[in-house]
């Protein structure tokens, strides 16, 4: 018999989302690495294994990755809601974030790693200041991070200008290379906070590097109607005149678009990161996902920040992505369950270059979580990718694994020390 480190097996396993379910199914796990994926009988009879975890009640599915997100504005959840977006982020962001340091952005990001984990999510891709700091953290508590300076025309908490970020972000490159589990991107913030020649530059530095750009994209008509009164053109329109649209960049939000914009994007190969709870709350408006899904577009999912949220669960967010086209097109049909988890799972990581995260097959990484099934709101249970979309709560997550090491362990944080943090949290608030 082959020697694996972990069996792990559950009532139902979601392979793919588009993919039926396997009953009674388990991973068999070897270095970090899925080796097999069948019944968990078969699997006990296959291989002897170090270690065996069953869950009867468990719904395994692959780890979700939050494909856009300021991991330490959690400190600044609640702090201004029901505002404007150029209201809330001048008034009231900008200014909280003068005081930022590294200390405490590392304490933010603490938290909505904690959070994060705690709603089955595996990976983030994360644009914010002092993103070396955010990088320890992500690291040390085991998940796996996409993670950008922001880069700005103007001075930020960590950087006199964007040109600096970017020497930032060309060291963090170098540091990080090879990392089995930070990947360094290049974060424009957004068209308007970014001079056309940062913006190039960015795309110069992201080229050389072979690494992906982050920017936010159309979030407002106000930033449509900015860009097109300043350059004559929409921003996506904007963007592709200086050379940055291709399938390297994740354009965020992207709720303002033409259908000449969509097409724009099909064409160049861009990833869009629909952040719907996020764009609600603001007032913003809504991603035109059904016509970017039906011109080849790839949407997927991100939460954004917890100011702005308010909070960084990723399984809420495939509940609201599935729903609101439903709701505004008066359509059912309209983005199924099954295309909803595809945006957290194998449709983020094949964004982000890897064929080898989202979903549970051989030769994929170890990222997963289990949901407990055994909830008088879970049953019964007919279809797993509609339960977990539409049913599931983050509380319902009773385990997390990353690269084949719990995260979290019959709902124990096992990286974090949860109530220390709360203290640091309660700390940090007073100042």
């Amino acid at each position: 018999m082959d020697k694996v480190d972990l069996l792990i097996g559950g009532e139902v396993l979601i392979r793919r989302p588009g993919e039926d379910p396997l009953r009674d199914g388990a991973v068999a796990i070897k270095d970090g690495l899925i080796v097999d994926v069948a019944p968990y009988a078969e699997l006990q009879a296959r291989y002897d294994a170090a270690r065996l975890v069953h869950r009867p009640g468990g719904l395994i599915f692959p780890g979700l990755i939050n494909c856009h997100t300021h991991a330490a504005m959690t400190l600044f959840r609640g702090i201004a809601d029901d505002l404007p977006l150029k209201t809330w982020l001048e008034e009231h962001i900008f200014p909280a974030e003068a005081r930022l340091d590294a200390e405490m952005v590392a304490l933010g990001t603490e938290l909505a790693c904690a959070e994060m984990i705690r709603c089955g999510t595996t990976g983030l891709v994360d644009m914010y200041l002092f993103e070396d700091a955010v990088a320890g953290v992500v690291d040390r508590v085991g998940m796996r991070g996409w993670l950008g300076e922001g880069l700005f025309d103007f001075p930020s908490p960590a950087f006199p200008s964007g040109y600096e970020a970017l020497k930032e972000t060309e060291r963090l490159l170098l540091k990080w290379a090879g990392h089995p589990r930070i990947t360094i991107t290049v974060d424009p913030h957004t068209p308007y906070t970014c001079s056309p020649e940062l913006l190039e530059k960015a795309k110069k530095t992201a080229g050389e590097h072979n690494a992906i750009i982050v920017i936010h994209l159309a979030e407002t008509q106000g930033e449509d109607l900015d860009i097109k009164k300043r350059f004559g053109a929409s921003p996506a329109e904007y963007l592709h005149g200086l050379g940055v649209l291709d399938e390297r960049l994740l354009a965020v939000h992207c709720v303002a678009l033409s259908r000449s914009d969509i097409s724009l994007l099909a064409d160049t190969g861009v990833k869009v990161v629909h952040c719907p709870e996020s764009n609600l709350k603001l007032g913003s408006g809504v991603a035109p996902v059904p016509e970017l899904l039906g011109a080849g577009v790839p949407v997927i999912l991100g939460t954004d920040g917890a100011a702005s949220n308010n909070d960084l669960d990723l399984m809420s967010e495939m509940d609201t992505a599935a729903k609101l086209p439903k709701g505004l097109k008066r359509d059912p049909t309209l983005v199924s369950a099954s295309q909803a988890l595809s945006m957290a799972t194998e449709w983020a990581a094949s964004a982000l270059g890897r064929d080898d995260l989202g979903v549970l097959k051989p030769g994929a990484q170890a990222d997963l979580a289990i949901v407990n099934l055994d909830q008088v709101h879970m049953r019964p249970c007919y279809d797993p990718v509609s339960h977990l979309v539409y049913v599931a709560r983050s509380g319902d997550v009773q385990d997390v694994m990353v690269a084949g090491r719990f995260l979290m362990e019959d709902w124990r944080l096992t990286t974090i020390d949860e109530k220390d943090l709360m203290r640091r949290v309660r700390e940090a608030m007073e100042r």
